[in-house]
């Protein structure tokens, strides 16, 4: 293996390179924000738009689908452009149209403002991750990436919660019209402190001097795939997946089969990919993508059982069930910083994501086993064990993803990385809806085998609540009407606890077989004078 020094070649910013991360980190913040933090106004903007519940929920199918088709081609776009011209640009457009979002007066527009938010936010997650490897020493790059990871993590955890407050207390629109002061505010921080390196400029240069080559086939298969992908997602389980009556979704997931195949082939066999399938021939890149695809997966689709199960099952209101999740950003916090000690002290960043993936399946046991008697508090510390794994993994995944990645790739590697991550999220999200549904048909089908008129349970149950509608309504039908409606309810709601607690289950599972994939990376430790090495 030869290591290639990237002090000389980087030529850093006399900048302080914190006040860089800050002006770097705040529009991250906010894009990534935009991921969840419109997931619990759906209904408000329903009836603000005069449209049908079911159809509003293509403002997040939207927003995602724009995101993923931009994320891996942000490489090409910044060596063409320049880094902080496409930063700068992605950050102007994606403040106009947060602004146009919260002005919108139909579904339609909504969907429209959507997707030009998502395609020029797709940009701002690689170049400031990019940003912050070039501007910080090789033995800080650690640290730079716990910060980075404090956006990545804290926004989809608090994004819920911010937007039951602001739905509750305000109005649905100020979810997109809080991103303009902010937009504005990260815009003329990142105009006077970020300078792109001497190599992104030299790169640029030569890339003057020669042919567009512009990978349009690439681009446009792209599109289609991730289309698809985001519509199956969405809608795979309101449309019965593979059953769906009408062909919808069978043709959808034919289409995104053959388009990804398709696009894979083309973009190994070009000179200049839209998306350099070529970087994952380096095993700590890829298994740092399954990794990080996966835990975000997990840790959205705990989010979404969770305060779906406290609303549900416990009678909380968004903004409630938000406030009972808010504790775990202190740990994820807690995590970054503890992480960031210990990769500046050139710690093996493969036995933090060890140690975080052995968390994160815990916090899922843990959750798994809770019961319909618990309280808020009860709910807090399983809750922030979850985090607190993904917080220990974020940061190392990402050392160790970049660690053997040349200069040249790192902006492929740093784009396909993030959309991995992003697609996880959505992939959690998918999941968590589908097996509720479906455990929920099962389990309700399993109680109902126990609750027979020979169950001695059964009929004692039956006769409490006889007595106690009769004492209260004088009705001897109605009473028993009202027991075996209150015996229906409670088959019902055991059910769904068991279909939540699934979920969880689940994510327990995949959380700890993530493991295994440890023992297939190279060791990653940012050691001083030299991050970047090819074998």
């Amino acid at each position: 293996m030869t290591t290639i020094a990237v002090n000389p070649a980087l030529n850093r910013s006399t900048v302080n390179p914190w006040l860089v991360a800050i002006a770097v980190v705040v529009p991250t913040f906010m894009e990534i924000l935009d991921t969840t933090v419109a997931n619990v106004a759906l209904r408000y903007m329903a009836g603000g738009l005069a449209a049908p519940v079911s159809d509003s929920e293509w403002v997040i199918t939207s927003y995602l689908a724009a995101n993923a088709i931009v994320l891996p081609i942000t490489g090409w776009l910044s060596s063409r452009l320049g880094r902080r011209n496409y930063f700068l640009l992605s950050i102007a457009v994606f403040t106009i149209s947060s602004a146009l979002c919260g002005l919108a007066t139909s579904l339609e527009q909504m969907i429209l403002f959507r997707v030009i938010q998502g395609l020029s936010g797709g940009g701002l997650q690689p170049c400031s991750q990019g940003v912050l490897l070039d501007n910080f020493p090789p033995e800080k790059q650690g640290t730079a990436m716990t910060l980075f990871g404090l956006a990545a993590i804290i926004a989809p955890i608090v994004g819920p919660t911010l937007g039951g407050w602001l739905c509750v207390n305000y109005n649905w629109r100020w979810i997109f019209l809080i991103n303009v002061p902010i937009g504005l505010f990260a815009l003329a921080a990142s105009y006077l402190l970020i300078e792109d390196p001497d190599y992104l400029k030299r790169e640029r240069a030569e890339l003057r001097h020669q042919p567009l080559n512009f990978d349009y086939i690439g681009l446009g298969v792209l599109a289609l795939v991730m289309s698809c992908w985001e519509i199956i997602l969405s809608k795979g389980q309101e449309w019965d997946w593979l059953g769906d009556p009408f062909g919808r979704m069978p043709f959808l997931v034919m289409l995104f089969v053959v388009g990804l195949v398709f696009l894979i082939v083309w973009e190994m066999r070009i000179a200049n990919p839209i998306i350099n399938f070529r970087v994952l021939g380096d095993r700590n890149l890829a298994m740092s993508c399954v990794i990080l695809f996966c835990s975000f997966a997990v840790v959205y689709g705990a989010s979404i059982a969770l305060p779906g199960m406290l609303q549900t099952l416990f009678g909380y209101d968004a903004l409630r069930a938000g406030l009972v999740m808010s504790p775990s950003g202190v740990s994820s916090m807690a995590a970054m910083v503890l992480v960031g000690v210990l990769l500046g002290r050139q710690f093996d960043a493969r036995w933090m994501i060890a140690a975080g993936l052995v968390a994160m399946a815990a916090g899922s046991y843990w959750m798994a086993r809770m019961n319909l008697l618990i309280g808020p508090w009860q709910v807090v510390g399983p809750r922030m064990l979850l985090t607190l794994g993904l917080g220990l993994i974020f940061a190392p995944a990402n050392v160790a993803a970049f660690k053997y990645i040349p200069l040249h790739l790192r902006g492929a590697a740093v784009g396909l990385l993030a959309l991995l991550r992003t697609e996880g999220g959505s992939v959690g999200t998918s999941m968590t809806k589908t097996v509720v549904d479906r455990q929920l048909q099962f389990h309700t089908e399993r109680v109902g085998e126990f609750l027979d008129p020979l169950n001695p349970h059964v009929n004692t149950f039956l006769d409490q609540s006889r007595a106690f509608f009769l004492q209260h309504t004088g009705d001897p039908s109605g009473a028993q009407l009202g027991a075996l409606q209150a015996l229906a309810e409670l088959r019902l709601q055991q059910a769904a606890s068991m279909a939540y607690f699934d979920v969880f289950w689940l994510c327990g599972v995949l959380s700890l077989v993530l493991v295994i994939l440890i023992f297939l990376m190279k060791r990653s430790v940012a050691e001083k004078g030299e991050i970047i090495g090819a074998e």
